[in-house]
């Protein structure tokens, strides 16, 4: 991998912004050819996606069973809960 370490750091910098597509198009093609360049960045991409994904999809769920939830913050010793 050749490419200067400080462009990782400007990427990290606007990553939130690049992936909801809040960025200008010409920013957003520089991220993009950084990208194909370094497969560390790619990694942080992808991750940050599946993560945003992974969040979007529990939101989505139905609430846990109170039983359920009881138990596990009864695991996690979270006793304010309980005494709800």
């Amino acid at each position: 991998m050749n490419h200067p370490q400080r462009n990782c750091q400007e990427l990290l910098a606007s990553l939130s912004e690049y992936v909801d597509g809040n960025l200008s198009k010409e920013l957003c093609a520089e991220i993009e050819r950084h990208l194909e360049e370094c497969q560390d960045c790619q990694v942080v991409v992808n991750t940050l996606r599946k993560t945003i994904d992974l969040y979007r999809k529990v939101e989505l769920e139905d609430e846990l069973p109170k039983s359920v939830m009881q138990k596990l913050y009864f695991r996690l010793n979270i006793e304010d809960y309980l005494s709800r």
